[in-house]
């Protein structure tokens, strides 16, 4: 089947989807791009639907990843390039776009028997690119989970997806509050590292060998107090310039790969 008009109530059930309200009430959500499709496609989550435009294919690996998520049970429609460009959030589309289904993970699920926890903590993060790169980063620097406490930024945003390239598929996500997600890393030992600009210790100057979950706060005024008062550490990046901390982003991957260094 050829979708050729915004019409279509195919491309209208698509589109509805950009908002956070829509997405919510669905249970569902937009992936698109070639890379983000197949890692969630490799990682398991299910893709009910799938649009494709093949005048806008970069190459023939296209056809491959959509027969492979027909065999999963996706229904798939084609759409002419005007009407695919109007559902696509990128400058230049690649000529895919599925829907996929929310996928919940307790915080226990984020444990995995005989690997030593290796967790990022987000405090109402606010920005989908910040979110997106944290999980770029989290899946670099082999994270075993992003616990996304109090959200500010619908994990599941389009935004999000193209930020991570598809990570967000890749490396276990649970959603959480963040008295639940304290009194959850407590009860299984797991410390805290929190970071702060007003912190004393430096962050390559503490042990970060054993298991861990990294927090990190809001853009604008970092963790909360009831993250800080309840750290097993406080950590900070040293700053010689003018600024006074670095974004969110940037500051994690900064920690993570740390947390790699030391590790080797």
């Amino acid at each position: 089947m050829m979708i050729t008009s915004v019409q279509n109530p195919k491309f209208k059930q698509a589109f509805r989807l950009f908002k956070r309200k829509e997405r919510d009430m669905h249970q569902r959500f937009l992936i698109e791009g070639y890379r983000e499709l197949l890692r969630a496609h490799e990682g398991g989550w299910e893709v009910e639907t799938l649009y494709y435009c093949p005048d806008l294919f970069l190459g023939t690996n296209e056809f491959l990843l959509i027969k492979n998520i027909q065999k999963k049970g996706a229904s798939t429609f084609e759409m002419c390039k005007k009407v695919f460009t109007r559902l696509s959030y990128r400058d230049r589309p690649d000529g895919l776009i599925g829907i996929g289904k929310y996928t919940f993970r307790s915080l226990n699920q984020l444990l995995r028997k005989g690997v030593s926890p290796f967790l990022v903590v987000t405090e109402a993060i606010e920005k989908p690119g910040n979110l997106g790169t944290i999980f770029r980063s989290a899946d670099a620097a082999g994270a075993t989970g992003v616990i996304v406490c109090d959200k500010c930024t619908d994990p599941y945003n389009p935004n999000v997806v193209r930020a991570s390239v598809g990570t967000l598929f890749t490396v276990p996500l649970a959603e959480a509050g963040g008295s639940e997600t304290l009194d959850w890393l407590q009860a299984h030992k797991i410390p805290l590292i929190a970071t702060t600009p007003g912190a004393d210790l430096e962050y390559f100057d503490t042990d970060l060998t054993g298991p861990i979950a990294i927090a990190v706060g809001t853009e604008q005024l970092g963790l909360t107090d009831k993250w800080l008062t309840r750290a097993d550490k406080k950590v900070k990046i040293p700053m010689s310039g003018r600024a006074d901390s670095l974004n969110v982003a940037t500051a994690t991957t900064l920690l993570l790969y740390e947390v790699v260094r030391q590790r080797r």
